[in-house]
């Protein structure tokens, strides 16, 4: 059986909590030098930034030296560099850590923050921002959560150990409890389980519900509901699977959509860059799980409260700009 060469590591450090972009060149093509390559690959930037990388020695080999724009392909070679960080604005809501061992930090998240970087989000990130601010620069993540809802997640402090734990999603040995506020509709028996099939296309916004074999499974509940404001409720939901959007599109198709949700039932007009008005209401609540290296059985509950609930006329108002503790 052949071996695996392992990875290099980075000869660049991190910056601003972002580790730098690692590129293997493919071990077969027609490129004549390194930079043929990441012109072609690396498209949507355009030339002229490539050129301009290499004109200023920020890509470099693995021994931390800047490649040659004219450094000849070699099939297999590494190449890292850091990419331009994007304008973010900043999210005015703290990341507040729950709990913090040697193998594991678990962090409650503020809505509108993403879990780790991509796209626009980068530096303000949920794992950029816990890196710097405890000086764990391995930090990974063993999940994630939608960038608009808020709650518990975990991350791992030694880079061996993530399989561990994200061995704990895959095969369903993690126990997740998530709370919505959404319109109560008595005609709605609950509790129930949703099973459907959800597809999720690269570059389409919203998931959706497809006839086969389900890959989406939802238990849902209420907890208790008020008539005034507005007849809503507040629902615990207990996803058994992790496809994307799951619990929003089956509160959506339950005829309960998540109150702030802009995308189920109808996607709507894009809110402008910071402005941080009416979250959606869903809170990642708990996490249960039997700790795959030390052994130790884990609870974890988040602190916060859905705005809505706790003040709907606050949360609906035109001025308001978010809770101050980012709940």
């Amino acid at each position: 059986m052949r071996r695996k060469t392992p990875t290099p590591p980075s000869p660049l450090p991190q910056r601003h909590g972002v580790d730098p972009v690692r590129v293997r060149l493919p071990a077969e093509g027609t490129w004549g030098t390194v930079r043929a390559h990441l012109v072609e690959r690396l498209s949507g930037a355009g030339a002229g930034v490539v050129d301009g990388m290499f004109d200023a020695g920020r890509i470099v080999g693995a021994d931390g030296r800047p490649v040659a724009a004219d450094a000849p392909f070699v099939p297999g070679m590494y190449v890292w560099f850091h990419r331009d960080l994007p304008d973010e604005v900043p999210v005015p809501f703290p990341v507040q850590v729950v709990h913090r061992d040697e193998h594991i930090v678990v962090a409650d998240k503020p809505h509108f923050l993403a879990t780790t970087p991509r796209g626009g989000h980068v530096a303000e990130t949920a794992l950029a921002r816990l890196r710097r601010e405890l000086d764990l620069p391995e930090l990974t993540a063993a999940h994630r959560l939608d960038r608009l809802t808020a709650g518990l997640v975990l991350f791992t402090v030694r880079p061996e150990e993530r399989g561990a734990y994200q061995t704990l999603f895959r095969d369903r040995r993690i126990r997740k409890e998530y709370e919505a506020v959404a319109p109560y509709d008595p005609a709605l028996a609950l509790p129930r389980t949703v099973r459907s099939r959800i597809v999720k296309e690269r570059g389409v916004l919203t998931a959706r519900e497809v006839p086969g074999e389900p890959n989406a499974v939802s238990r849902v509940e209420l907890v208790e509901h008020r008539e005034r404001p507005r007849g809503l409720a507040r629902y615990r939901l207990a996803p058994a699977t992790g496809q994307t959007h799951q619990l929003r599109v089956h509160m959506s198709t339950l005829g309960v959509p998540i109150l702030g949700d802009p995308l189920y039932p109808e996607v709507t007009a894009p809110v402008p860059v910071g402005d941080f008005r009416r979250p959606l209401q869903l809170l990642a609540r708990s996490l249960e799980f039997t700790d795959p290296v030390t052994g130790a059985e884990h609870q974890f509950r988040s602190g916060r409260v859905l705005a809505a609930w706790a003040s709907y006329d606050r949360w609906a108002a035109d001025g308001y700009d978010g809770p101050s503790d980012g709940q």
